[in-house]
């Protein structure tokens, strides 16, 4: 059963959604810069009009509140609110941030806020970006002035949205803006910095917060699954095991090597055999601010783990016709049940679900509405597997859909439909699709019509 203040709510991102990219003083971001470069993003489509959220918010909060969300989780653009990254502030984008609360709080849903999710300034990134030792207080700076604009009205607050991705997957594995592929010794530093710039913010959060802040992150992670229907103990420990495991080949997207500094206030176990004197030198000081305390643990789940990607051959949870997402990702909701499992028993904090949804091939019908049911079935299958957690004593304190509608997809476009809401970007129309529809009697019933 679903605690009774449980927050039901849905997601996005600053880029993904608002446009308004050159607009009332908001400088360029890294998505908006290297996104422009030839053959980066499907079809050269960018981010720079997007859904219009920047100019269409109070007709979206109005369709969260016609769904009857409790609750809405939204990053803040680091380049529209301090265009130069640090020193003056914009105060038409702090007045954006600040309408938009005002919106959220007045239709009763409430804002959760990411403060950084991807378009990081580019200011600042000339300036050396997370290589810079200086890019912590960067961080802490920006982070003082959101939470003196919205702090009287916002409680809950996420530092990062997915490190392993904003990190390992833009500046380790370059597949995203900037599309950087440096050294381990470049990316030791970049990872201390990273990992202070989180303590610092929490800190700052703690001090300058105008109402008793609930402080969390939003990380993401390979999660491993048995395969077995009925898994044995021992398959279950070995899953775990896979889950928090350290390798120098994925370490970057690991779940053990961002949040176990963060979390235990050490490097993750297997990090010094594998890595020995690479490892950054992290003071006794900067391991007190690393590891500053949080009040949730935030995670994005999608699909469970696999050990390989061979088109020779399925991986270890696919078969002939397996189900599978319009991003090619199996659906395995036995994994909602095992993430929160192993990271309640890993790190001991109240969880929160700050992602967790499917890219379906959507479409509006000759009826005019747009029917997806394969989303309501993949959401209903995992909202199972996460009462099952709940019922077995896990604190779960709330449950993001992503998103709350259609937007850009970072590489990959406009092509993948992840929305509760349908965008025709060519006019901006929203539609609820039955998916909306049917979350909205999720929340009515607090999880009751799942069976």
């Amino acid at each position: 059963m679903f605690p009774e203040k449980f927050l039901w709510g849905a997601a996005s991102a600053a880029y993904q959604v608002e446009g308004a990219a050159y607009e009332d003083g908001k400088s360029e971001g890294t998505w908006d810069y290297f996104g422009k470069e030839n053959g980066r993003i499907a079809h050269g489509e960018t981010g720079e009009v997007s859904c219009d959220h920047y100019h269409r918010y109070k007709e979206d909060v109005a369709l969260m509140k016609k769904i009857g969300l409790k609750s809405y989780r939204f990053s803040i653009s680091w380049p529209r609110v301090m265009p130069n990254g640090t020193g003056e502030v914009n105060k038409k984008g702090v007045e954006f941030y600040s309408n938009l609360v005002d919106e959220l709080v007045a239709a009763g849903i409430e804002p959760l806020v990411t403060l950084h999710h991807w378009n990081y300034p580019m200011a600042l990134y000339n300036k050396g970006g997370w290589k810079n030792d200086e890019s912590s207080d960067w961080f802490a700076e920006f982070t003082e002035v959101v939470v003196d604009a919205l702090s009287d009205r916002v409680k809950y607050w996420m530092t990062f949205n997915e490190p392993q991705l904003f990190i390992g997957g833009s500046l380790h594995r370059g597949f995203h803006a900037p599309f950087e592929s440096n050294d381990t010794q470049t990316m030791m530093k970049i990872y201390k910095n990273a990992w202070l710039a989180h303590g610092k913010a929490v800190r700052v959060i703690r001090e300058k917060a105008k109402q008793k802040p609930f402080i969390g992150m939003a990380p993401t992670g390979p999660v491993v699954i048995p395969t077995s229907e009925n898994p044995t103990g021992e398959e279950i420990e070995e899953a775990r095991r896979k889950s928090f495991a350290i390798d120098r080949e994925g370490y970057s997207f690991s779940n053990a090597w961002w949040a176990d500094p963060i979390m235990l206030g050490h490097f993750a176990e297997g990090s010094e055999e594998e890595f020995k004197d690479e490892l950054p030198k992290i003071s006794e000081e900067e391991w007190k601010i690393i590891s500053e305390p949080l009040d949730f643990y935030g995670f994005n789940v999608y699909q469970a783990q696999t050990e390989y990607n061979d088109n020779a051959k399925y991986d270890e949870y696919a078969y002939m016709g397996s189900p599978r997402t319009a991003m090619e990702w199996n659906v395995t909701p036995e994994v909602m049940y095992y993430s929160v499992k192993f990271f309640y028993e890993r790190y001991k904090k109240p969880l929160m679900v700050t992602e967790n949804g499917m890219a379906n091939n959507d479409w509006v019908a000759l009826d005019k509405k747009v029917h997806d049911p394969q989303r309501i079935d993949f959401v209903n299958r995992y909202l199972l597997c996460l009462e099952k957690a709940i019922d077995e004593g896990i604190p779960v304190i709330g449950y993001q859909y992503w998103s709350i509608m259609d937007n850009f997809e970072w590489t990959l476009g406009y092509d993948k439909r992840f929305g509760l809401i349908y965008v025709d970007y060519r006019t901006k129309e929203r539609t609820l699709k039955d998916s909306a529809l049917w979350y909205s009697d999720v929340i009515k019933t607090n999880g009751k019509n799942l069976r």
